[in-house]
C-alpha cells in the first residue's frame, strides 16, 4: 500500500509547526528511499523520538538523516537506529544522542554494510558505559575516524582511551578529541592500510572490465580483539570481502583487493553447477577446494593472461614446508597456478599431471572432484593426518570455497542477477470482468506485484459520469520504456538504467491557444509568404538545359532563327520535368522542468508560456506547409522516472485535441535529456520519411536530482544524440540558458545549436528555424 502523510496525522500532532515544516521538505526524498513499511517505521520514529522530549533540534535531527542512513545501508537499519536512540536517552543527553543521529550517515557511508551498522551502534552502547564523557569529541571526529579505521580498529581504539582513562575526565575527553599523543599513538597502531570503502568503485570498475558485468561487494569485519579479518566468501552470490587490507609482501593493499576480487569473481562467473559434498570427508573436500581454484583460476587466465602475475606473488610455500597436510595444499595450489615453480615431491608431479590431462574438462567442475578425490587418497598415504581449522590455504586473496558446494539449492540465474532487486512489478491486461471482480482489492499500491490494465477507462456500476481513474486520482501511465546511459568516466553504457514512462498530458482551455494566435497575428501574416515558397508545388519544368529529357519547342525555334540570322544559337534546347516534393518529418522535443516556471527577465511571462506561444506557431506553420510532426515534452524526477508526455502524435490532426493538451501543459521536476532523446527517436524511426529532425528545445543543461556530476548527464546526452544520428535523425537544440554556450555545442555538435540572447522573440525565431532546416 501507499503511505500518505495524512494518514499518521493522529500519530504526528504533537509535532511543532517547524518540525512540521521539516517533515514535509523531507517527504519526497524518503518516499523514494522507503518502502511503504519503511515509510512506516520512519514516521513511528518521528514519534517516539518527539515522546523523549528532547526538543525539536534532536527530532529533526532524526527527519532529516534517517532517510539517508536508509540510503547507504538499506531500511532495515532504522528502526534498530530509532531503537538504539531510545535507549541512549537513559544513560546521556539529547546532544550527545542528536549527534550520533547527525553522524549515522556518515557511519553506514564508510561501513557499507547493515550489519556493521548494527555492530557500530553496540559498539556506541558499550563505550557510552565505560567512558561517557569521551562520546561525543569522538562524534565530533567520526568522520576523521573512519577516513583511517575499520569499525575493529574503532573498536580496540576507543576501548583503550576507556580504559586508560577511566577517572581522569579532562584527559579522556583530549583522547577521544585527538589532542593527546597516546589517541594519536594508538590511531597509529590500529590503522589499516587500505580500506574497502575507498577503493570500492574502482574494485567494482575493475572487475566490471573484466567480465563486462556488475559484482556486488560487502565489507566484513575480523574478529574484534584479534586484528584478525575474516576470509573472503561469497554469500548468497554477493562477494564478501574484508573492511580493510594491510600492503602485503609488497604488493599494496588495492592490488590486494584485486586479487581478491578477481579470484572470488571468477568462482561466481565459472561455476555453472554445484559440487556434491555428499560421502566426502573434510581432506577430500579441502584438496577438491584447491582444485576448484586452480581450475576457475585456469579458466580467467585464458581470458585474462595478466590474472596470473597478480595471483602467482602471493603463493609463497616451498618444498622446505612437509611437515602438515595445509603445507602440501599450499605447494599444490602454488605449482598448479605457476609453471616456473619447481617441486620434487611426487605427490606435487602427480597433482600437476592430473591437472595438465584434464585442460579440455575444465569447463565442466566435476573434473575437480575426480581429480580431487584421487589426489586426497594418494595423501593420506603420507600419514600426515587432517586438522579442518589449521590445515588451510595460505594465499590471503582466496575465499574459504563455501560458494561452490552443495548444501542447498543452486540458482545459476541467481547468480547472475545477485544485488539487483529481486522482486519485478508484472503488468498484465484484462478484460473488463476480470477488472470489474477485482478493482475494490484491499492492500492494493504501487508496491504491488502485479499491476491489472484496462484497455479503456473504467466507470462504475452507478451512472455517475465518473471514471475509476478518475475518482481515484490515479494518472494512467504507460508500460515502462527502458534505455541505456553512458557512463563516461568507465566509457561504458549501462544497461536498462533509466526509465521513460509516458504521462496522459493534461487538457486546458483551448482560449489560451486563440489568444496566442491573435497575439502574434502580424508574424503569421509576414511569414505567409516563406510558407507558400516552402509548400511542395507537384511537377516543375525546369527549362534551357543542355542535357534534359525532351526538347524545349519554344527554345529550339528560337535557335532555328538566330541560325537563319547568322547568330551564335543557344545550345540550351532541353528542359526536364522534376517532381517537387518534401520528405520530411519532425519531432519538437520540450523541456518542461521546474525552471520553465520562471518568468521571462523584463517580462510578465514564464519560459513555459513564451515555448507553449513558440510552438503554437511553430505548429500552424508546419501544418501549413504539410509536413507530418509531433509535438512531445519530458521531465524527470531521477532515472526511474523519465515522464514523458505527447501533446501531438504524427498521425494527428492539428486541431482542438493537441490543441488542448498543449494548453495544459506545466512544468515540474528535472531534465534528464539523454532518456527523452532516445524516447523521442524511438518515434521518428518509425517515421518512413527519407529526412528526419528533432529539434529540442530547453532553457538549461541536463540535470537530475540523482546526478552530482553535472558532466555525467551532458556526456550521456551527448551519446544519446550520437545514437539516434545513426538512425537518420538529425537534432537540432534551441537554447533559452545565456551560458548554454559553455556545453551546448559539445553535445549537439558546432552547427546543431541555437541561443536565443532574446528570449522574448523565440515565438518569431522558431518558425523561421524550421524554414531554414528543412529547405
Amino acid at each position: 500500500m501507499s503511505i500518505k502523510l495524512e494518514d499518521y496525522a493522529e500519530l504526528l500532532e504533537d509535532l511543532t509547526p517547524h518540525t512540521r515544516d521539516a517533515l514535509d521538505a523531507s517527504w519526497h526524498e524518503a518516499t523514494k528511499v522507503f518502502s511503504p513499511r519503511g515509510l512506516d517505521n520512519y514516521l513511528k520514529g518521528v514519534s517516539a523520538i518527539r515522546g523523549l522530549g528532547r526538543g525539536d533540534s534532536l527530532v529533526e535531527t532524526w527527519i532529516e538523516n534517517a532517510p539517508r542512513v536508509a540510503k547507504e545501508v538499506g531500511e532495515d537499519v532504522v528502526a534498530d537506529l530509532a531503537t538504539a536512540s531510545l535507549m541512549l536517552a537513559s544513560k546521556t543527553s539529547g546532544a550527545v544522542i542528536e549527534l550520533l543521529l547527525a553522524t549515522a550517515p556518515t557511519a553506514a557511508n564508510r561501513l557499507g554494510d547493515a550489519q556493521l551498522f548494527l555492530n557500530y551502534l553496540q559498539f556506541i552502547n558499550t563505550l557510552i558505559a565505560q567512558a561517557p564523557r569521551g562520546v561525543r569529541p569522538m562524534l565530533d571526529k567520526l568522520e576523521t575516524l573512519f577516513q583511517q579505521l575499520t569499525l575493529g580498529g574503532l573498536r580496540r581504539w576507543a576501548l583503550w582511551g576507556a580504559h586508560a582513562h577511566r577517572t581522569n575526565y579532562e584527559e579522556q575527553i583530549r583522547y577521544f578529541s585527538l589532542e593527546s599523543k597516546e589517541s594519536i599513538a594508538m590511531l597509529q597502531k590500529e590503522r589499516k592500510g587500505t580500506l574497502l570503502v575507498d577503493v570500492q568503485r574502482r574494485i567494482n570498475m575493475y572487475l566490471r572490465a573484466l567480465w563486462a558485468r556488475d559484482f556486488f561487494m560487502r565489507p566484513t569485519s575480523g574478529d574484534f580483539e584479534t586484528r584478525e579479518g575474516y576470509w573472503p566468501y561469497i554469500e548468497d552470490y554477493l562477494l564478501h570481502l574484508p573492511d580493510a587490507m594491510d600492503d602485503y609482501e609488497g604488493m599494496s593493499g588495492l592490488e590486494l583487493y584485486r586479487a581478491t576480487a578477481a579470484h572470488c569473481a571468477a568462482h561466481v562467473v565459472e561455476t555453472r553447477q554445484p559440487i556434491s559434498a555428499e560421502s566426502l570427508n573434510p581432506m577430500q573436500m579441502a584438496v577438491i577446494g584447491v582444485i576448484e581454484d586452480a581450475r576457475v583460476e585456469a579458466l580467467s587466465i585464458r581470458r585474462f593472461p595478466g590474472l596470473k602475475q597478480l595471483w602467482s606473488k602471493l603463493h609463497t610455500a616451498t618444498p622446505e614446508l612437509n611437515k602438515t597436510a595445509g603445507d602440501y595444499l599450499n605447494r599444490l595450489a602454488r605449482a598448479l597456478l605457476d609453471d616456473s615453480y619447481v617441486d620434487p615431491d611426487p605427490w606435487i608431479a602427480e597433482g600437476r599431471m592430473l591437472f595438465a590431462a584434464a585442460q579440455d574438462k575444465l569447463d565442466i567442475n566435476h573434473t575437480s572432484w575426480e581429480i580431487g578425490v584421487q589426489l586426497a587418497h594418494s595423501l593420506s598415504m603420507k600419514r600426515l593426518g587432517f586438522n579442518p581449522r589449521s590445515d588451510l590455504q595460505s594465499a590471503i586473496y582466496r575465499d574459504d570455497n563455501r560458494y561452490f558446494w552443495e548444501f542447498e539449492e543452486f540458482d545459476f540465474d541467481k547468480a547472475v542477477g545477485a544485488g539487483y532487486e529481486s522482486t519485478k512489478q508484472v503488468r498484465k491486461n484484462v478484460n473488463v470482468m476480470e477488472m470489474a471482480n477485482e478493482v475494490e482489492v484491499e492492500g492494493a499500491g504501487d508496491d504491488a506485484e502485479e499491476i491489472w490494465v484496462l484497455s479503456t477507462e473504467l466507470f462504475p456500476y452507478e451512472d455517475m459520469g465518473i471514471s475509476w481513474n478518475e475518482m481515484e486520482g490515479k494518472e494512467p501511465v504507460s508500460e515502462p520504456f527502458h534505455y541505456s546511459e553512458w557512463d563516461y568516466q568507465i566509457q561504458l553504457e549501462r544497461p536498462a538504467w533509466a526509465t521513460v514512462l509516458e504521462k496522459r498530458a493534461k487538457v486546458g482551455d483551448l482560449q489560451v491557444i486563440d489568444d496566442i494566435a491573435a497575439k502574434y497575428k502580424r508574424e503569421i501574416h509576414r511569414m505567409k509568404f516563406l510558407l507558400d515558397a516552402m509548400q511542395p508545388q507537384g511537377v516543375q519544368r525546369i527549362r534551357k538545359l543542355e542535357d534534359g529529357d525532351e526538347i524545349d519547342i519554344n527554345a529550339a525555334i528560337a535557335s532555328f532563327i538566330d541560325i537563319r540570322l547568322g547568330n551564335q544559337p543557344d545550345p540550351r534546347i532541353m528542359m526536364r520535368s522534376v517532381r517537387k516534393t518534401r520528405d520530411f518529418s519532425i519531432l519538437v522535443l520540450l523541456d518542461l522542468s521546474e525552471s520553465t516556471n520562471e518568468t521571462v527577465q523584463g517580462q510578465e511571462y514564464s519560459v513555459r508560456e513564451l515555448t507553449q506561444q513558440a510552438c503554437v506557431l511553430l505548429a500552424d506553420a508546419i501544418n501549413k506547409v504539410g509536413d507530418p510532426f509531433a509535438i512531445h515534452g519530458f521531465c524527470s524526477d531521477g532515472r526511474h522516472d523519465v515522464e514523458y508526455y505527447r501533446f501531438k502524435d504524427f498521425d494527428q490532426h492539428w486541431d482542438e485535441t493537441p490543441k488542448a493538451k498543449l494548453a495544459g501543459m506545466t512544468g515540474q521536476l528535472s531534465t534528464r535529456m539523454g532518456a527523452a532523446v532516445r524516447h523521442a527517436g524511438h518515434y521518428l524511426k518509425l517515421q518512413r520519411s527519407a529526412k528526419k529532425l528533432l529539434i529540442v528545445i530547453t532553457d538549461g543543461e541536463p540535470a537530475d536530482i540523482d546526478v552530482r556530476d553535472p558532466q555525467y548527464l551532458r556526456m550521456d546526452t551527448k551519446k544519446a544524440v550520437e545514437e539516434v544520428a545513426r538512425d537518420g535523425v538529425m537534432t537540432y537544440c534551441m537554447s533559452l540558458d545565456p551560458r548554454a554556450d559553455n556545453y551546448v555545442s559539445r553535445i549537439f555538435g558546432q552547427n546543431n545549436f541555437m541561443v536565443v540572447d532574446h528570449v522574448q522573440r523565440l515565438p518569431e525565431k522558431l518558425p523561421l528555424l524550421y524554414a531554414g532546416l528543412t529547405r
